[in-house]
């Protein structure tokens, strides 16, 4: 479904207002599809599912957000578009950095928070954000390289035998090609990069937090969480045995986590 610019995989479901409301925030060069197993679950067990494509990425129409802060202005406008006063936010790597932002910039609104694959600060090396202006294609295949720990988890997201690195390499140009005016690589690592806000932000959260980290997470290793964790009052954290990419290496752990956490 489309909400005002912003496209909204629902799960299969029709959206109803007296559900309780759920919405899953993408990474740099993802889409909705990396939260497939879980935002079907979700729908088809008394949630209303808002799986986003960010504004300026594949079917959501816009400027891509040059920062968190603009992204997370946009996840407020999608809750207040579609009518929803208070959700859950489940967000990864770029996306868990919106959600957090969103949740301290109105902590009425967000009754969950769950950082997937999560850092502060979120650093880009200099020279990925180089070559991902110069050579997006060999950036992308970098990004690959460090975001997985296996080729074909059994089962992956897709089914057993999934080859995760050509899946996700075909997806990220796909997301790259989606906006030919403005470079969605860069801008989402140049987001990552700047935020400034994270431990600031954690501080504000009034809502239960759920860290979910790859044990062999080599873009955002859980160490690199810490300084969140510590900030957070209401966390629980949750290591799996997987890269970057958790919600396709893991996928039922990923499950798992969110239905005790959320309690479905």
């Amino acid at each position: 479904m489309k909400i005002g610019n912003i496209y909204a995989y629902t799960g299969g479901k029709d959206f109803d207002a007296a559900k309780p409301t759920a919405v899953f925030i993408h990474g740099v060069l993802n889409d909705h599809s990396v939260w497939i197993l879980q935002s079907r679950y979700l729908a088809h067990h008394g949630w209303n599912v808002l799986a986003v494509d960010l504004p300026g990425h594949c079917k959501s129409s816009g400027e891509p957000p040059a920062s968190v802060e603009k992204a997370s202005e946009a996840i407020l406008a999608l809750l207040d578009a579609a009518g929803v006063q208070q959700a859950a936010l489940i967000g990864h790597s770029f996306g868990s950095l919106i959600a957090l932002e969103t949740a301290a910039r109105a902590p009425s609104r967000v009754s969950h928070l769950v950082l997937v694959g999560t850092a502060f600060p979120m650093r880009v090396s200099p020279a990925l954000l180089e070559s991902s202006v110069s050579a997006p294609m060999k950036a992308i295949d970098m990004v690959n390289t460090f975001s997985h720990s296996t080729l074909a988890p059994p089962p992956s997201a897709l089914g057993p035998g999934t080859w995760l690195y050509g899946g996700s390499r075909a997806l990220m140009r796909r997301v790259l090609a989606s906006n030919p005016k403005v470079n969605v690589f860069f801008t989402g690592f140049k987001a990552c990069d700047s935020y400034a806000n994270g431990e600031a932000a954690m501080e504000k959260v009034q809502c239960p937090t759920l860290f979910v980290l790859g044990q062999a997470d080599q873009m955002t290793p859980p160490k690199a969480a810490q300084s969140l964790v510590s900030k957070a009052s209401n966390a629980k954290v949750v290591k799996l045995p997987a890269g970057h990419s958790l919600m396709t290496e893991d996928p039922d752990g990923v499950l798992q986590a969110l239905k005790d956490f959320l309690k479905v």
